[in-house]
């Protein structure tokens, strides 16, 4: 539950710009992240906003590449008024001018990984891509904590690994890494599908994009070791499940949940309030004790040592950026060929 002062500060974030309010029940659309991240919307941050506003949120949920599919789908009458993505994604939305520029952001606030081209998207969190592991199973058996990308290809973990497939940014971020250890990278992906094809695929239980049905495999025991992101393994920590997260010594990678605001005609200015506000100190702070997030805003008032697996402060300066112009250019081509040789 919110505390009162919890909700005098949100109420205050989420309506910094101080527009006039909008018409009653007018419907606001916002797409973004399923699962904790959700719920974490839904619980703290849209109930603020639609009694401050006099408005209906409706909340759309679906992994990055489903709501960019809604942005093409709707491109002749978007219905979406802001839109939550994976950078990657964001980075072809703003390409497609699905995003309009952000008026008015703090930005001298924002740490500069968090900017797009033009403002047309702000980071509203930063996460690491790297390993769960359910740590009462690991220790039951006597193993030692995964410390390596290359644990994936450990014959020991065969059908016990869940890895979010390519069209999910975690699954990506896999197969650029096994490409990158391999002597290729982004601009050379052979020597990555040459890994996942012949050492990590003989292992995986399953490639599952849905946060809940990842959760529901390490609960019901099929599953023990995943790639996964900071926040949603924190939240699933949170839970009371024995879970932690390893920072692969080969490195992790940035992954940035991002925001804009839609453009379309006659778009509503709430929709450049709702973006301003998620990157103020107070939420930022929200979505990092409540989601582990490492902030995108310098102000924010968080404390490293309460967030064990956040990327704050050393872990985030370490975090590996992949080339998104480089991936964006061959993503379609990439999910082609790992439905057909990979995920078959």
């Amino acid at each position: 539950m919110i505390t009162n002062l919890r909700g005098l500060l949100l109420a205050g974030a989420i309506g910094l710009a101080a527009a006039a309010p909008a018409a009653a029940q007018q419907t606001f659309y916002v797409a973004g992240y399923g699962g904790s991240f959700e719920q974490t919307m839904r619980k703290e941050v849209i109930p603020s906003f639609e009694a401050r506003h006099g408005v209906r949120v409706e909340y759309v949920a679906g992994n990055s590449t489903d709501t960019l599919a809604k942005l093409q789908a709707q491109r002749a009458n978007q219905q979406i008024d802001v839109a939550f993505m994976d950078d990657g994604p964001m980075y072809l939305a703003i390409q497609l001018g699905f995003c309009a520029p952000i008026s008015s952001l703090p930005a001298d606030d924002i740490v500069p990984a968090a900017r797009f081209p033009g403002d047309r998207a702000v980071g509203v969190g930063i996460v690491g891509t790297g390993l769960m592991y359910n740590t009462q199973y690991f220790r039951e058996r006597g193993w030692a904590p995964p410390t390596s990308w290359n644990d994936l290809a450990d014959p020991k973990y065969r059908g016990l690994i869940v890895i979010p497939p390519i069209n999910n940014t975690y699954g990506l971020h896999t197969l650029v890494m096994f490409a990158r250890m391999a002597g290729g990278g982004e601009a050379n992906i052979e020597p990555g599908f040459k890994a996942m094809k012949e050492r990590v695929n003989p292992n995986v239980l399953a490639y599952e994009p849905s946060p809940g049905k990842m959760t529901e495999l390490f609960q019901s025991g099929q599953a023990a070791l995943a790639v996964w992101g900071t926040g949603r393994v924190a939240s699933f920590a949170a839970t009371g499940f024995p879970v932690d997260f390893v920072y692969p010594k080969e490195g992790t990678v940035t992954l940035l949940a991002a925001i804009c605001p839609i453009a379309k005609a006659n778009a509503t200015p709430l929709a450049q309030e709702f973006v301003r506000a998620v990157v103020q100190p107070d939420l930022q702070a929200l979505l990092a004790r409540e989601y582990g997030y490492g902030p995108v805003n310098r102000r924010a008032p968080v404390d490293p040592a309460a967030m064990p697996m956040a990327p704050v402060g050393e872990r985030a300066a370490k975090l590996i950026n992949v080339d998104w112009d480089v991936i964006n250019q061959n993503r379609d081509a990439w999910t082609r060929r790992w439905n057909r040789e990979v995920e078959r």
